[in-house]
């Protein structure tokens, strides 16, 4: 796949970094603890910020208690490193690249350079992380803030996304879309795909 584009946007988890065990485990161990559905909470939290799971899964729980559960959860994310890697090919793109990028996350930034380094990956000039948003995806919020960072129209540039919510996040931001892995989703219906990046070739316009 060659595009010519004015800059990239790209996921992180799942889309640079294969993280899917580590991430999986995690939640797992939230599921034990506070009795939940794994199989419920894994198909919804793939995308999303570890407050909004928490809070979609712990519905009565109060404000102290979701801040504190969160916390923990965010603690053991940061130092649960162990297995990450790249996703194939994100390291040869991206030190390919001679157009702006970005890299949009529902880490929080401190987590979000941890596993790009730990992955072996440059961590970009322009990283918009969970905790610098007033909304996480689904919403466009990450995505249009990486645009008018990188200085270009969002329908300018192209995404990449492996996850429900952050495709729908990409499109209401206007970006082209393109899917990495194997998601099957009706949002993702005439979108261009790949299987991982080793085949990617981004020119810029």
């Amino acid at each position: 796949m060659e595009l010519t584009v004015a800059a990239a946007r790209f996921d992180m988890d799942g889309t640079l970094v294969d993280s899917t065990a580590v991430v999986e485990s995690l939640w797992l161990q939230f599921c034990s603890e506070h009795r939940v559905d794994p199989a419920v909470l894994l198909a919804y939290s793939h995308g999303r910020r570890t407050p909004d799971i928490v809070r979609r899964f712990l519905p009565d729980a109060s404000t102290d208690r979701l801040r504190s559960v969160t916390t923990e959860l965010e603690r053991r994310e940061l130092e649960a490193d162990d297995g990450i890697r790249e996703v194939p090919g994100a390291a040869a793109l991206l030190g390919s690249l001679r157009l702006p990028w970005a890299v949009v996350t529902s880490a929080p930034r401190v987590l979000a350079v941890r596993r790009l380094v730990a992955a072996g990956l440059p961590v970009p000039e322009v990283l918009v992380p969970a905790d610098e948003v007033t909304h996480g995806k689904p919403a466009p919020d990450g995505y249009l803030r990486a645009a008018a960072l990188l200085g270009v129209e969002p329908h300018d540039s192209v995404a990449f996304e492996d996850a429900e919510p952050g495709v729908r996040s990409a499109l209401d931001a206007g970006a082209r879309v393109v899917v990495v892995g194997d998601l099957e989703a009706p949002v993702t219906s005439g979108l261009q795909r790949v299987r991982d990046l080793t085949t990617v070739t981004l020119r810029r316009r």
